[in-house]
């Protein structure tokens, strides 16, 4: 395995083909273009490989010694969302490509291969897994806010992103409507909400997109009707 001693924030792309050659080819080929190369002979080695949160995406053989390139992908996408896999491979098929890319591969490429085919489709991959990155650290500040609310003030923004006044948050809860303020103004804050609207949009994302949330906020009411 080849690691350069580069900044955090530089992508990463990582190779994982038996054939050294065509490692060693592949690493000063992304070295070039300014990228730090990682290179594996085994889908074992890269799978013991540390996660690095920076845009990242994996040049993968098809045909390796132990675990091969398509069952390599399948543990991929189950835990790796923000790694986009281009393929390579000397013996494709129809099959074979089929397979890989319903299974969400960006691309499919046999060897050899043009430089600038496959240093497109890295960049392409990168971008990808770069707009994945800031989704899911978005999702996660999101998350967080959330886990900073008491059980009290959960309870309140779901009933508020309900489209419930607070007189009728009061009512629901059995507490009084200058305590519903106070309790919605705490949420405000924590959620780093600037108004109802966001507040909306923000429950809407952790009732569909962050595990544990799911239908937390049902019905939530959408956030056009407040602009």
């Amino acid at each position: 395995m080849t690691s350069l001693v580069m900044s955090k924030a530089t992508p990463i792309v990582f190779v994982v083909d038996d054939d050294s050659s065509v490692r060693e080819s592949l690493e000063a080929l992304i070295y070039f273009e300014g990228w730090h190369p990682v290179t594996f002979g085994s889908a074992h080695e890269f799978l013991e490989y540390r996660r690095i949160p920076v845009p990242n995406c994996l040049v993968l053989d098809v045909l390796l010694p132990d675990l091969n390139g398509l069952d390599l992908q399948e543990r991929v996408v189950l835990e790796r969302r923000d790694l986009p896999i281009i393929f390579i491979t000397g013996h494709g098929d129809v099959p074979m490509t089929v397979r890989a890319m319903r299974a969400g591969a960006r691309e499919f490429l046999t060897k050899p291969i043009d430089d600038e085919v496959l240093l497109t489709a890295i960049r392409a991959a990168l971008e990808c897994s770069r707009v994945a990155l800031s989704r899911e650290a978005k999702l996660e500040a999101l998350s967080n806010c959330y886990a900073s609310l008491s059980g009290r003030e959960r309870q309140v923004l779901s009933l508020v992103v309900s489209g419930l006044s607070n007189r009728q948050v009061g009512k629901e809860l059995g507490i009084s409507e200058g305590t519903v303020k106070t309790h919605r103004g705490n949420v405000m804050q924590k959620m780093k909400a600037d108004s109802i609207p966001d507040l909306v949009k923000m429950a809407n994302r952790l009732s569909s997109l962050v595990p544990g949330h799911e239908g937390s906020f049902e019905p939530v009411i959408d956030a056009e009707d407040f602009e």
